[in-house]
């Protein structure tokens, strides 16, 4: 009687999983991209940091699957994929020495910023959205080269491109965002980034993503 019931009860669950997943990839989602909660964003984005630095790549994974699930309400699969392609272009960049290296991680990047296009509620350009992000990269990675508020500018230029607004307008985001990743290139550069220089990190993180919503959430 049980073997007799076990096939139905497999073949539904086959039936099921498939759903769920052709929904959970497939379906025409329209989530709001501004609907972000500054403090856990920043939350995340410090601990994605300390992953990137110390080259833990499952970590960051993971991390960046939360971001997408928890601030841009991705279901959990595309939130996998959407994550292992935001965390190649990471390494990617990571092991580039000059432009020309770096600028591999851009097809990663439009894979990333596609994902997000597709599941958003703003009509951005990718393309516009996955140049400015590796360039803020470039700009940190080489930012002595640079003139000082080339870094805060190249951020708000970043968030400009994904939220559809003035970057003039982002500008303390950027900045903050900017002397976030000052202190951790200091204190790295003096010998180690101690538990409280990450704690000042992520203060200014959550200061910089409360800027951030404040500007883009009533448009």
């Amino acid at each position: 009687m049980r073997r007799n019931l076990l096939k139905p009860v497999l073949i539904c669950l086959i039936a099921f999983l498939v759903l769920y997943s052709a929904v959970d990839l497939f379906w025409p989602f329209h989530r709001d991209l501004r609907a972000f909660t500054p403090a856990e964003l920043a939350d995340l984005e410090t601990g994605m940091w300390r992953s990137y630095y110390s080259k833990k790549f499952v970590a960051l994974f993971f991390q960046l699957a939360e971001v997408l699930r928890t601030q841009y309400q991705f279901p959990p699969l595309r939130s996998f994929i959407g994550a292992y392609h935001a965390a190649r272009a990471a390494f990617i960049f990571k092991e580039g020495t000059r432009r020309a290296e770096y600028e591999a991680a851009l097809p990663s990047l439009v894979s990333y910023f596609g994902a997000i296009h597709r599941i958003g509620n703003i009509n951005f350009d990718v393309t516009r959205a996955s140049h400015a992000e590796l360039e803020w990269w470039i700009v940190h990675r080489e930012r002595k080269s640079y003139p000082p508020d080339a870094l805060g500018r190249a951020c708000a230029e970043a968030a400009s491109a994904l939220y559809r607004v003035p970057a003039d307008s982002l500008m303390e985001h950027g900045n903050l965002r900017a002397a976030a990743m000052v202190i951790r290139d200091t204190r790295q550069d003096s010998g180690a980034v101690r538990e409280e220089d990450w704690n000042r990190i992520d203060s200014l993180l959550r200061r910089c993503y409360a800027s951030l919503h404040g500007r883009v959430a009533g448009e």
